[in-house]
């Protein structure tokens, strides 16, 4: 969908396009607003905080519209003591999984099952024989801190390489010769929503949502939230 048509819609249903009512609202504050839509409108998503308390890939729906945000890159690592640890990247917003690739002395590469687990429980999960890192068993396990995550091998065998599937970040919208709200430049360029129109119609009527509160229009707040939710 258009950034213009996407303004013209927020306007109609904030501004009352007819009437000019609150024609004050500049393009920084739709676009600031619209790229705030998406990343709650795609937490909302993943965790699932809808009537049914569908998650993410827990209908075909889910799955569909948040295919575009799901993907893969390699990551690189570095051996620590225990562990491998790798930089998570900067557009990361939620796990899904880890894929490693390792070896020890005696065998050839073997891909390893890696599960996520809590930073606080380590040092049961190393002395635990049933939950330690084992090559034998082709099972390990990961923990997420300080933008890095730890690849835990317990001296057991090592990593040839790792690739990290997580949900990115939307890609911000930019309208030409606005202002950038996060940068504080003029944009230079159209950058459109990436996700498909049905999509975009939700957002819009949360980025009105966001709007109205921030001008304490309740109605218009009340209605597009509720539109948003019921769409789901």
């Amino acid at each position: 969908m258009l950034n213009s048509t996407i303004t013209i819609k927020v306007k109609q249903r904030l501004n009352k396009l007819d009437s000019q009512d609150y024609d004050n609202v500049n393009c920084w504050q739709i676009v600031e607003s619209f790229n705030k839509a998406q990343v709650e409108w795609t937490r909302r998503q993943l965790h699932g905080l809808n009537i049914v308390k569908e998650g993410d890939e827990q209908s075909t729906r889910r799955k569909d519209d948040l295919q575009k945000l799901l993907i893969q890159e390699p990551i690189n690592i570095n051996k620590k003591d225990l562990y491998y640890e790798g930089t998570i990247p900067e557009d990361y917003l939620q796990w899904k999984r880890v894929d490693i690739d390792a070896n020890d002395d005696c065998c050839d590469s073997r891909r390893m099952t890696v599960y996520l687990a809590e930073e606080g429980n380590l040092n049961q999960l190393l002395r635990d024989n049933s939950k330690q890192p084992s090559f034998a068993w082709a099972e390990t396990f990961a923990t997420l801190i300080d933008d890095t995550v730890h690849l835990y091998t317990n001296n057991e065998f090592d990593i040839k390489d790792a690739s990290l599937t997580y949900y990115r970040q939307p890609v911000k919208i930019q309208i030409t010769n606005c202002t950038n709200p996060y940068t504080g430049v003029i944009s230079t360029q159209e950058v459109e929503s990436e996700f498909k129109d049905d999509i975009v119609e939700l957002i819009i009527d949360e980025t009105i949502s966001i709007l109205a509160g921030d001008i304490e229009s309740g109605n218009q707040f009340t209605r597009t939230q509720q539109a948003a939710e019921r769409s789901n």
